[in-house]
């Protein structure tokens, strides 16, 4: 569906085997940019190729226009469908240098961060072309640029682009909305990204990967809603943790999903990964407490 004069949104339902008897249905966004050129923000999971080339010649532009690939960070439902696009059109391929070796050896992304499914979501490494970091401004076309700004938390490297001259700040996996599936890095970092892309003026247009878009009075309390979850989440690995023998990541995983009132099929190896990143942060505070 077309948002803005340049912008285009297209919702790619994929899904998750979490195991034989559980799969979870997903979407995510890819943003395509249009202009003299195409670009386009993030690519879907393997297989997204097709649903991509598909749209841009249904609104009359050729997928030989797509100039470049602008990655909000290197995970596979994001990075997924990066490799044929990239090899059919010649695209170049950006992302931030911290997510730049999980682009270009998705062997190492899998080892280092399993995910259910995960050779099934991504066709295979990709070379980065360029590196981004916070404050580059990439002229696109005439009157067309994208600033980038670093939001760490999800991912180290994960990125937020902001067209001014369209209104619209695409920000990934930044914002975390009420009973989505928590998937973060560092809980503290989600929190000051939500806040920092929350003081950005002139924002007429939030385009999130994992939200429908989000237009005037609706942005705030969108970002309001991600801190308030954060939050949320925070006080669920407190209680747990201050109650129950939390030596096995999978059971206290489920325990939190069921604080937090999500479905069961939440409780997986993403999520459990997402719990113990707090859980580790609460408990190297009580320790330097101790010491000190």
């Amino acid at each position: 569906m077309q948002i803005t004069k340049n912008i285009h949104a297209l919702k790619i339902p994929f899904k998750v085997n979490i195991s034989p008897d559980k799969i979870a249905e997903r979407f995510v966004y890819v943003y395509i940019v249009c202009g003299k050129k195409i670009w386009l923000i993030d690519t879907g999971v393997a297989g997204s190729k097709k649903l991509i080339f598909d749209y841009i010649e249904s609104i009359g532009k050729s997928i030989c226009d797509i100039e470049s690939i602008f990655l909000t960070h290197s995970h596979p439902d994001h990075v997924g469908s990066a490799k044929s696009i990239k090899q059919e059109c010649g695209s170049k391929v950006y992302v931030h240098n911290l997510e730049r070796n999980w682009v270009e050896d998705v062997d190492l992304q899998c080892a280092q961060r399993p995910v259910p499914g995960f050779k099934n979501l991504v066709e295979g490494s990709v070379k980065v072309d360029g590196v981004l970091k916070d404050g580059d401004i990439i002229n696109l076309d005439e009157n067309l640029s994208l600033r980038v700004i670093h939001t760490p938390g999800h991912s180290n490297g994960s990125v937020a682009y902001l067209i001014r001259e369209e209104g619209s700040l695409l920000c990934g996996d930044a914002v975390l909305s009420s009973n989505q599936m928590p998937v973060f890095d560092d809980l503290a970092e989600s929190i000051n990204s939500v806040k920092k892309l929350d003081k950005i003026n002139d924002v007429e247009i939030l385009l999130s990967s994992w939200d429908d878009p989000r237009k005037g009075g609706q942005i705030h309390d969108v970002f309001e809603d991600s801190v308030n979850y954060f939050t949320k989440i925070q006080q669920a690995v407190n209680k747990i943790a201050a109650k129950e023998n939390i030596s096995d990541p999978a059971e206290f995983c489920k325990d939190i999903i069921s604080e937090l009132k999500l479905p069961p099929v939440m409780a997986n190896p993403v999520t459990a990964r997402t719990f113990q990143s707090v859980l580790k942060k609460i408990q190297s505070c009580k320790n330097c407490c101790c010491r000190n």
